[in-house]
């Protein structure tokens, strides 16, 4: 694949679309990953996708410049820790078909934020493996290195040692081909395009290191002397991979800790048709003055009022209050909170990117972009470090040249190889994510990231409600029961019943108890706003409010 790109790069051959992207030209697939820019020229649009390939703050700036390079493209950020970018552009002048191929020429993919959790597995599947064969092959390329370290003069025969070398070399070749073929594609890539990257120092130290090591193996009486670094390139090369796998679960974790606010709304919902029947449809596809079903567990899918039924409402990832709120007809519903109790018939009042929890969710969506101001130092910085780096490092070659030409080279790969960890423009944006996701965790939503660098000051917090200092679910924290009933009898009844409730009371029995024997409960009827009740063994148990129970003696 990249050899016929670069084929068709050279020799100037007209690219054919991508059918994936082209697909996404049709204005009706717009919103599913953006939304009109009302302030700004009729036909304007913020875009947000994720980015694969991304290492680094150099990779990050070199998106930024092809995009903005696509004429209609009003502005471009991206974020290399999160692997996401905000893009604004005309609908007059481009489409996202073009500007997604300028991603895709620069060297890295690009695809809706929608798609971003199926591709985010595969490519953590991918580092894996690769991960897995470095570390396999390191370990064995050390035992076969380790009698050179520990034998004496004369201890270990020349044959023995060219069969100890020769294996390492073939162990070796799976670390090249397969380990090393992101830093390489990466290298090869920004050659291509005249820029310099983290990944271009690290796969020069690996190819000159592995070219040194074979040509003393196969001549060791060659100007290169026959010493053999097999065993450090592989270490190397594990390293790397590890932080690799690090980044990527950092950032999927930091990822799935703000996009478990974007992903509540259902793929579908029941609408009513106009021969009065229900049937399942995208949702998408609603519009205002649809009525729908909402069963309990679900989502609601819009804003809107309820013009049928009763039933209990969790709005506390919205709100932030962790009681359920009572919902009768004529009472407003918002999106993405969840119905609870019973079916209910809403009439949608509000769509798409005019609901309540589209703007907390454009809010998320701009944190994982959002670049604070020792980031921004961090990006103008890195570029002309690593210019600065390949120019020490042909400097040391060329000092050590007349000297040794094994030491030239190796003083050159060290030069490059301290380079990797790329900890300057790394370092200060996954710090500012990785707050931003265990807050998130937390209930905090943080609008701009630039705050974390500012609440080091801060020595007084003012809050304006209690609702704000408590958590979204409830838990237990204390058990009293009459005398002779033991609280884990007691408990284990309440958790019996309670996993036929989708009520947050119920949920929180149920968690407390754990993974531990349940009773089998039959006839169980739940009575919304007082309990639950049904058959245990231990007799007819119910499980609800004092009133609830009061009345009938329990």
């Amino acid at each position: 694949m990249q050899a016929a790109q670069t084929l068709t790069n050279h020799f100037n051959i007209p690219q054919q679309e991508d059918p994936a992207l082209t697909i996404l030209d049709n204005p009706s697939e717009w919103p599913t990953f953006g939304e009109p820019i009302e302030d700004l020229n009729s036909g304007t649009w913020e875009s947000r996708i994720a980015i694969e390939g991304m290492h680094c703050s150099a990779c990050a700036f070199s998106i930024e410049k092809a995009l903005k390079s696509v004429d209609g493209v009003i502005s471009a950020e991206v974020n290399a820790s999160s692997g996401r970018a905000r893009v604004r552009w005309s609908a007059k002048s481009t489409t996202p078909s073009k500007w997604l191929a300028a991603i895709t020429k620069a060297g890295y993919r690009a695809f809706p934020q929608t798609s971003i959790d199926s591709q985010s597995r595969k490519n953590q599947r991918l580092i894996m493996w690769r991960w897995v064969v470095a570390c396999l092959c390191m370990l064995q390329i050390m035992m076969y290195a380790m009698p050179a370290y520990i034998s004496g003069p004369g201890e270990m025969t020349p044959d023995v040692e060219r069969l100890m070398r020769w294996a390492s070399w073939v162990l070796i070749l799976p670390v090249i081909f397969f380990s090393c073929a992101p830093f390489f594609k990466n290298a090869l890539s920004d050659l291509q395009q005249r820029r310099i990257s983290m990944d271009l120092p690290v796969a020069l130290g690996i190819l000159i290191t592995f070219f040194v090591s074979s040509a003393a193996t196969f001549e060791p009486s060659g100007w290169w002397g026959r010493e053999v670094y097999f065993d450090s390139l592989s270490m190397l090369v594990f390293f790397l991979l590890t932080g690799r796998w690090l980044e990527a679960r950092l950032r999927n974790r930091t990822a799935g800790a703000l996009d478990a606010l974007m992903n509540r709304l259902p793929s579908s919902i029941e609408k009513l048709n106009s021969n009065g029947t229900f049937s399942r449809v995208a949702l998408r596809s609603l519009q205002v003055g649809d009525v729908v079903r909402v069963s309990p567990g679900e989502a609601f899918p819009a804003d809107g009022n309820i013009i049928n039924g009763n039933t209990n409402v969790d709005e506390a990832l919205l709100t932030g209050e962790s009681c359920p709120i009572s919902k009768a007809v004529g009472a407003n519903v918002i999106a993405g909170s969840h119905n609870l109790t019973a079916t209910v018939i809403v009439q949608v009042e509000h769509v798409g990117t005019s609901t309540q929890y589209a703007q907390i969710v454009a809010l998320m969506e701009r944190v994982a972009v959002d670049k604070p101001r020792l980031a921004l130092l961090a990006d103008r910085i890195a570029k002309p470090f690593l210019w600065i780096v390949m120019l020490a490092a042909a400097v040391s070659a060329a000092l050590f040249w007349q000297v040794d030409h094994s030491k030239a080279l190796m003083a050159a790969v060290a030069v490059l190889i301290v380079t990797c960890p790329c900890a300057l423009s790394l370092a200060t944006p996954a710090a500012m994510l990785t707050s931003a996701g265990a807050l998130a965790r937390k209930g905090i939503l943080i609008r701009r990231l630039q705050a974390l660098e500012t609440i080091v000051s801060v020595d007084t917090i003012i809050f304006d409600k209690t609702g704000t200092l408590t958590q979204d679910r409830f838990h237990i924290s204390k058990i009293t029961t009459a005398s002779g009933f033991s609280p884990d009898r007691a408990q284990q009844l309440a958790a019996s019943l309670a996993q036929n409730s989708l009520h947050p009371v119920s949920r929180a029995l149920l968690g407390a108890w754990g993974e531990k024997e349940l009773f089998s409960v039959t006839d169980v009827q739940e009575i919304s706003g007082s309990g639950l009740s049904g058959n245990t063994p231990l007799g007819f148990v119910r499980l609800g409010s004092a009133r609830h129970c009061d009345s009938h003696r329990c």
